[in-house]
């Protein structure tokens, strides 16, 4: 499903990966102008790009020089399809060098935000300022460039800042438009895919719906689809399109291994049993897992157990399935990334293992049906309110595999899971309040004060403590709440003390076995998010 959009308008932009850090961004920005983009490797040959049937490329920045020995580069004929291309930095280089320019190494670099200064008038410059700042990354520059092209900006240290030659629909620029310290840069794009390559911005999500509904059951016929169904948000939302597209076809395996949030089995159940067509399976595997789980404290064997056990699990389920042949999953665009996968671009280094990796028994077999693997996350809660998830599960915080077993320090028993989930069940329910008193003042879903994720922490420790003139010696529960935007970095939220008073008094009154709660102001890094 790797095309879940690529046939909705006819207005796809190709981005070419030279592995640049900001490669999924320039894809972002384009469908934030209601444009279809997707990352494809920069040696795509120039047949493959034809059959793709692209309305506009552009050629990504990257870490290389265009000199080295093992540089990336592209088919030369892929300048020849007579489609509007904007190349970025080191695609603006590679352009240059293709075309018989002159790219060199100056001893200077620029690195960080810079001014430009336009020399003429230029498309892809419309409506801004001759002179505005952009942000430069680069030792390399064009020196010359190649025949036929005129140069339409420079600065101080780079004599090419921009250069184009518009007969051919070709455009590159040596700063970079896509992020957001380029003042203009937003225009600049919108300049080129609406004024030069006449593209219509009919990217959006109603429609994305229909086309990706119509490819999944053309991909599917009359087979039948399983899916591993957790209750987050990525699993949920194919299952929510799968329910779509093809109904009863679809069965949503639901693995309760008893380590989820509270109430959460229950939410899961409610809205793909009575909101949504599919078969719906809930296994109640809560006594197995915590046979396995007695007494084991290592986080990673807890892991590896909670894993191993869920594929179990799934499998024995879907063995008893006749005619399955597709396995759907959650995989979005960054699990991708991460991976290194060649499947959007390869140039990217792997960050971390796909999580999404099935471990199929000897003789199983599924093929994979993927259909959120070019979006991201914030992409994907669009387009569960599009297909009419309620906001309780389309707005849920992330939440790890394992669950609530790697919040407990320490053996899980019974006790503990009972005291963490009603904790954290007073944590989300006072931070959720928080959130939306600040989404009503400012309007913005993620304001600048907002936390990202918030839980509770179970350590594996007492303390004493004194309620009702008694002593006691209980357990206390540490408050996890920060700020992030991708996890990647996190810092810990300064939330109002009358919150965190709140929290704490309420989790003391309501939650028997406690009798202390912290607060954790350790950002990532040093820290992680999660605690194991």
């Amino acid at each position: 499903m790797a095309q879940a959009s690529s046939n909705q308008t006819g207005s796809k932009v190709l981005v070419f990966d030279f592995g640049a850090q900001y490669g999924q961004l320039i894809a972002r920005r384009v469908r934030d102008l209601h444009v279809y983009s997707e990352i494809v490797p920069c040696d795509i040959t120039a047949d493959e790009v034809r059959a793709m049937n692209p309305a506009a490329l552009i050629l990504s920045g990257g870490p290389a020089s265009v000199y080295a020995e093992d540089a990336p580069t592209i088919d030369p004929e892929v300048l020849n399809l007579g489609l509007p291309v904007l190349g970025f930095c080191y695609g603006h280089q590679t352009m240059a060098a293709v075309l018989g320019g002159e790219v060199s190494h100056s001893d200077i670099g620029e690195y960080g935000p810079a001014t430009i200064e336009r020399d003429r008038e230029s498309a892809l410059f419309n409506a801004t300022p001759i002179e505005q700042t952009v942000w430069m990354s680069h030792r390399d520059s064009v020196s010359r460039a190649p025949e036929g092209f005129v140069v339409t900006s420079s600065t101080d240290v780079c004599p090419v800042a921009s250069m184009e030659c518009p007969e051919r629909k070709l455009y590159s620029t040596q700063f970079h438009p896509e992020v957001r310290h380029t003042e203009y840069g937003q225009q600049i794009l919108s300049n080129f895919l609406f004024n030069i390559c006449g593209i219509e911005p009919t990217w959006t999500m109603d429609n994305l719906v229909e086309t990706m509904s119509r490819e999944i059951r053309e991909k599917v016929g009359d087979d039948r689809v399983i899916l591993a169904l957790s209750g987050g948000v990525d699993s949920s939302v194919v299952a929510a399109l799968g329910a779509r597209a093809i109904g009863r076809q679809m069965t949503c395996v639901f693995i309760n291994h008893g380590l989820l949030r509270k109430g959460e089995p229950e939410q899961v159940e409610e809205v793909f049993t009575k909101q949504f067509d599919v078969d719906f399976i809930h296994v109640h595997a809560e006594d197995r897992y915590a046979a396995l789980l007695d007494g084991v404290t290592e986080p990673e064997e807890k892991r590896r157990i909670i894993g191993t056990q869920f594929w179990k699990e799934f499998f024995a389920v879907a063995q008893q399935l006749d005619g399955v042949k597709y396995l759907a999953q959650g995989t979005i665009y960054p699990d991708i990334i991460e991976s290194g996968a060649r499947k959007t671009g390869g140039k990217a280094s792997t960050i971390k293992s796909h999580h999404n990796l099935i471990p199929f028994p000897e003789g199983v077999h599924f093929d994979l049906i993927e259909p959120l693997d070019h979006f991201f996350k914030d992409e994907v809660r669009e387009l569960g309110l599009a297909l009419g998830l309620p906001e309780h599960i389309v707005y849920r915080q992330p939440f790890p595999g394992p669950g609530l077993a790697i919040r407990i320090i320490g053996a899980v028993s019974p006790e503990k899971l009972e005291i963490l989930k009603n904790a954290d069940a007073i944590v989300r329910e006072e931070l959720d309040a928080y959130n939306a008193r600040l989404f009503e003042a400012t309007g913005e879903r993620n304001s600048e004060h907002s936390c990202w994720q918030y839980f509770a922490v179970l350590p594996d420790i007492k303390s004493v403590g004194v309620m009702g003139d008694e002593r006691t010696y209980q357990r206390p529960v540490i408050i996890r709440a920060v700020e992030s935007s991708d996890a990647m970095t996190a810092d810990w939220a300064k939330l109002p003390y009358e919150v965190l008073g709140k929290i704490s008094s309420r989790i003391v009154a309501e939650v028997p076995g406690v009798n202390r709660v912290a607060y954790d102001i350790t950002s990532k890094p040093p820290a992680t998010i999660e605690w194991e």
